[in-house]
Parts: structure tokens; sequence; C-alpha cells
């Protein structure tokens, strides 16, 4: 279950179904991969194709997961929930 967003324009996508901060050609996807993050138990839970889903170095630990060019979701685990999710640009 998702408990917490960094992003504020990510958490108001998950709650509203729109961002205008968030390109809406990419809220079809970002959105599949919150309703994933919402059902997710463990990490792995989130091992999918196209996710391109992996860990990240340092603490605490996070993970990834692609969602569209240098564009990902990132978030931590914490009691089986998903915490602190943000989207971020890797270049």
């Amino acid at each position: 279950m998702i408990k917490s967003f960094r992003n504020k324009a990510l958490a108001q996508l998950w709650s509203k179904g729109r961002a205008a901060k968030i390109g809406a050609r990419m809220h079809k996807r970002i959105l599949r991969r919150l309703d994933q993050l919402d059902v997710a138990n463990e990490p792995n839970d989130m091992n999918l194709p196209s996710f391109d889903f992996h860990a990240l170095q340092g603490e605490p630990r996070r993970y990834t997961v692609h969602v569209n060019g240098p564009w990902c979701i990132t978030f931590e685990f914490e009691d089986g929930d998903t915490c602190r999710i943000d989207f971020e640009q890797y270049r």
C-alpha cells in the first residue's frame, strides 16, 4: 500500500488522476506503476517486464522503476508498504 510521496505532483496525479507539473503523455505509464506499487508487498513485486526495476545504492535502501526516457519513480519499502515515492530524472 502507498503510504507517502516525496513529490507533490506525483501525489496529486495519484489522488486526482492529473497533475499539471507532469507531462500528460506520461500519466498513464506513471499511474500503471503507482497501481502496482499500491498492491506490492515487497520490492521484488515490482520486477515486471518493461519496469526496469532495480535497487539503488546507498542507505536507506531505495528502488527504482523506469517510466520514460530519463524519468524514473524511486521508492522505499517499510513494513510491507511503499513510502517516500519520488519522480526523478536520471542523466
